[in-house]
């Protein structure tokens, strides 16, 4: 589990993908476990499927301002490859660690024949050379074979957890669904959070 001080985290993707949710969810288990951790959000235009950005510094000792810097992620999570792209550029380092899920959801630029996406192993190759560690998972299946595919979120705080990249382990955020979802959704949340928790080792 990481010592870093602060521990930089953004988590990324676009409007309707549950960003947000992710980064209240882990922020707040952070908080509960003792940390001090502060959250910055940047949209763009999310309701047409724009970038979503959130910034989560956590803490031992001290509250931190909300933005990291560019050039300063210790942890890139991405609920969209592309995004997970974008931001490593801006704010990766050599020491980065990153995880994307696989799913695409593509630009108007694209769907329109503007513009080229880049393949799951251009993306994968891009974010291996441009970080210490990296995962490429398949959030959104695993979300389909569980229910919507709003679940993605919830898959990847399972690999993030699992990466063991954050200074807690998974009891605690189990706890936090537990506390934060109704009965009818729980089972299917936390099926999805320890799938994610399995699919990271899997694809270490």
């Amino acid at each position: 589990m990481s010592e870093k001080e602060p521990l930089n985290i953004i988590i990324t993707g676009v409007g309707g993908q549950g960003n947000v949710l992710l980064s209240q969810l882990v922020g707040r288990v952070l908080v509960r476990g003792g940390f001090h951790a502060t959250i910055g959000e940047t949209y763009g235009a999310s309701q047409r499927g724009g970038a979503v950005m959130s910034h989560l510094r956590v803490s031992r000792k001290m509250q931190y301002g909300p933005l990291i810097g560019e050039g300063h992620a210790d942890v890139i999570v991405g609920l969209e490859p592309l995004e997970t792209l974008r931001v490593i550029a801006q704010y990766g380092n050599p020491g980065v660690a990153v995880i994307t899920n696989s799913r695409p959801v593509f630009p108007q630029a694209v769907t329109s024949g503007g513009a080229k996406y880049p393949t799951r192993d251009e993306v994968a190759t891009t974010l291996k050379d441009l970080s210490r560690r990296s995962w490429v998972v398949d959030a959104t299946d695993i979300a389909l074979e569980l229910g919507p595919p709003i679940l993605a979120n919830i898959v990847m705080m399972g690999t993030l957890v699992g990466s063991g990249l954050l200074p807690l382990g998974a009891e605690p955020f189990e706890a936090e669904l537990r506390e934060s979802l109704p009965a009818d959704r729980l089972e299917m949340n936390l099926e999805a959070f320890r799938r994610g928790i399995a699919e990271v080792a899997r694809t270490a």
